[in-house]
């Protein structure tokens, strides 16, 4: 029953870490407004005057803050730094960087607002007196690295003093996930929770919320034992607080070896090497172990397959399966909970919360699940808990949690409608910043892929290099003269990474590309000198001698070199897939679903069998991204007005597809962007086929799709990553020159995704 677990850490180093929280703009935080605010009549809508008539409304009834205000949507998160993650009590202000990151999971996953609030106190009491007054401006507050017992008393405290929803996520959130896990894993092996025995190692904030959770789910009080260092919280000891008090059981077992004995189910919340191999062998049939101490579990996952092959295992640790992650739960329950208004989050809303998670990893898993795994997840011991890119959660947990709230009394405002809630929810999350943590999911858990650096010498290029290692994208090889790449190495503080590097004049394959060079190019007017310099001297033509001679997967080029001239030379080695062409594709990441446009750097003026060619291998690309494609082919003519040569190429391209009957995708054009994009300004053609907004935009030019996508990367606030080929035999991705590290990362990522892979057949294989 146990899952083989590989030791596949993703690690980063500390100065890729300060680099990313620095960059052009310092922290991970800032504030858009949601209105207009280019004209004076703006201003005076905003501000004065027009800003008077809300304020007067919300005097007159305070619940119109919700209506008038985003206090609906706005949740604090708020620590004095006395338990930052596992480093212990640095402060309020060094904590500001974990609220700051915990404030952009609340947008990133449910789409709340988020504010870090760093308060400098230790006393309790001081504490809760900053707090307490700020209701008005938030819909709910999660408190954050507080340690015990003072966590206990503030949390309490203010969720008396405060009408908004206090939730101390350190605590509550971990339990949440926890009891899904439990429920599921009771589940696989038949158990019932009447009746199973449970041993805790840890007893402090975490672990207590734990256990009361587990008992609110439906295990018996006496068939819990908690174990702080002491050992077992016995009917008998007096050397514990209130907190602890409230789980002491009478039992003649006192040490946490005792406890685990004949156990079903060990919960670790505590530190490393607490359950040892001797514990779990004593365990009953089909253990439960949940090590959730943070780095480093309280028994490794190996080191319990070394005793039991019949163990279910979770740990708090990304690089193993059934990860009790917490951004699993607090983004949601805050979601279900604001948009009820919610005055509490009670224990109810916390095993609905559960319940919720537990039934979704029961189900059949989406393909966009799949897509970002490259596996299709299945129900059992080694996926037990919903992935956090399962799209899904947001509208199955927060409708959950809400409706909890709503049977309890706690809600303000009843949804009545929870069918049109839910698909409100599946609609509201903003998609694209999932976009490249998906192709990286996808990646990891594939086969290795090995990606070549072209311009291996360049300090960006290393640093790309090393990171898309670490990272475990893949296995980079680095094209340069290797004394002058560990050279630069050493200069970057990599002086100990290990990156393959391949020098091209020296390679002991120099002779074999060569003969491959000039057998496919002798008819062309190039003599086999010229071939033996290219091999020699030009990186590109070498890496891409490389992939078409087996030696590489893919490859990444353009810091150093125009993106023609690149290309140019890669073409020297590689042809266009069979009955292909190759192109460049852009895609848009903005406001709303992710975007993509074609053709954005290769074909000058396509006619429309170019078009036509360029639409379906973009479809397919987007497809195989794990997106429905919805294509418009794009004009300055909304169908044939103006009709000129140059609408009629395109107007030609959507006849040839009209008269193929192997298209599976929507298609309209030709049509102007605002009417790809803008449903409601296409009532006037009513005979139009596309609904909803095109995401697959095919220019009628390069020179169109160029400016468009730069347009919008510089002025319209989108990340446009690209432009991105496909088409070629091997993978390939030229990136702009003078691209920083991460930009590289992500075009050797989608080199080792490969866009144009056959869709069909991927797709059929993954069900």
């Amino acid at each position: 029953m146990a899952t083989k677990f590989s030791d596949d850490k993703t690690k980063i180093t500390d100065q890729e870490a300060l680099d990313f929280h620095c960059g052009s703009k310092p922290g991970k935080l800032e504030i858009n407004a949601t209105k207009p605010m280019a004209t004076q009549r703006d201003l005076s809508l905003a501000y004065s005057p027009g800003v008077a008539i809300p304020v007067q409304a919300i005097a007159d009834n305070p619940d119109l803050a919700y209506d008038f205000t985003s206090k609906g949507n706005m949740v604090a998160v708020i620590s004095n730094g006395t338990a930052i993650l596992g480093m212990g009590d640095l402060g309020a202000l060094a904590s500001k960087p974990v609220m700051e990151g915990k404030a952009v999971l609340f947008k990133r996953f449910a789409d709340i607002d988020s504010i870090d609030i760093e308060v400098d106190t230790k006393d309790p009491e001081a504490f809760i007196n900053c707090v307490k007054y700020l209701g008005p401006a938030f819909g709910g507050i999660n408190l954050e690295d507080i340690k015990a017992p003072e966590s206990f008393v503030i949390e309490e405290r203010l969720k008396e003093l405060m009408d908004i929803p206090v939730f101390h996520d350190d605590q509550h959130g971990t339990a949440i996930i926890a009891v899904a896990g439990l429920l599921n894993a009771l589940d696989i092996t038949g158990r019932n929770i009447k009746k199973v025995k449970v041993a805790v190692s840890g007893a402090g904030s975490s672990a207590l919320a734990v256990v009361s959770l587990i008992k609110a789910a439906g295990v018996p009080h006496d068939n819990v034992l908690v174990c702080d260092r002491k050992g077992v919280l016995y009917q008998g000891r007096e050397d514990f607080d209130q907190w602890r008090s409230a789980h002491v059981v009478d039992t003649k077992k006192r040490s946490l070896a005792e406890a685990m004995k004949g156990a079903d189910v060990a919960l670790g919340l505590s530190g490393p090497g607490a359950f040892t191999k001797d514990m779990v062998k004593s365990m009953a049939k089909k253990p439960i172990i949940f090590a959730m101490a943070n780095p480093t579990p309280e028994i490794s996952p190996e080191e319990i397959e070394e005793v039991r092959d019949d163990a279910i295992i979770a740990t708090g640790r990304s690089d193993y399966p059934n990860q009790v992650n917490n951004v699993l739960g607090f983004p949601y329950i805050f979601r279900g909970a604001l948009d009820v208004r919610a005055r509490t989050i009670n224990e109810e809303m916390k095993v609905a919360c559960a319940q919720a998670l537990a039934e979704l990893a029961r189900e059949d898993v989406p393909d966009e699940v799949a897509q970002a795994y490259g596996r299709r997840l299945q129900y059992g011991p080694g996926y037990i808990i919903p992935t956090p890119f399962d799209p899904r959660l947001m509208s199955r947990v927060p409708p959950a949690v809400a409706e909890a709230a709503m049977k309890t009394g706690v809600a303000r405002k009843p949804i009545e409608d929870m069918q049109t809630y839910r698909e409100k929810l599946a609609t509201r999350l903003d998609p694209s910043a999932g976009f490249l943590q998906q192709i990286y999911a996808s990646v990891r858990s594939g086969t290795s892929n090995r990606i070549v650096f072209a311009e291996g010498e360049e300090p960006a290029v290393i640093r790309a290099a090393h990171a898309f290692q670490t990272q475990n994208l893949g296995h980079a090889i680095l094209i340069g003269r290797e004394e002058l790449v560990k050279d630069n190495m050493a200069a970057l503080g990599l002086k100990d990474a290990k990156i393959e590097i391949w020098n091209a004049r020296l390679s002991k394959h120099n002779a074999a590309y060569t003969e491959f060079l000039y057998k496919r190019h002798q008819r062309q007017g190039l003599l086999e000198r010229d071939c033996q310099r290219l091999v020699n001297n030009d990186r590109n033509v070498f890496g891409a001698c490389m992939l078409a001679m087996g030696h590489a997967d893919g490859m990444v080029t353009g810091v150093t070199r125009a993106y023609n001239e690149a290309l140019q030379n890669i073409r020297l080695a590689l042809d266009p897939i069979q009955g292909e062409r190759v192109i460049g594709l852009s895609a848009i990441l903005a406001k709303g679903q992710p975007m993509f446009m074609a053709d954005t750097i290769i074909a000058e003026l396509p006619q429309g069998p170019d078009l036509a060619e360029i639409a379906v291998q973009t479809a397919h690309a987007v497809r195989a991204l794990g997106l429905t494609p919805k294509l418009a082919f794009l004009s300055y003519s909304n169908f044939g007005n103006p009709d000129t040569d140059h609408s009629r190429r395109v107007a030609e391209a959507v006849r040839i597809l009209d008269a193929r009957d192997d298209i599976d995708f929507e298609y309209e054009g030709e049509m102007t962007p605002r009417m790809a994009l803008n449903e409601k300004a296409r009532e006037v053609y009513p005979f139009s086929r596309l609904k909803g907004a095109a995401n697959v935009l095919i220019a009628p030019g390069v020179h169109s799709g160029s400016l468009s996508t730069k347009l919008l990367a510089e002025i319209g606030g989108a990340t446009v990553i690209g432009p991105l080929l496909i088409g070629l035999e091997k993978p390939v991705q030229i990136a702009p020159t003078a691209s920083g590290v991460n930009d590289l990362v992500i075009f050797a990522a989608i080199a080792a995704y490969r866009l144009d892979r056959d869709h069909r057949k991927w797709a059929s294989e993954c069900r």
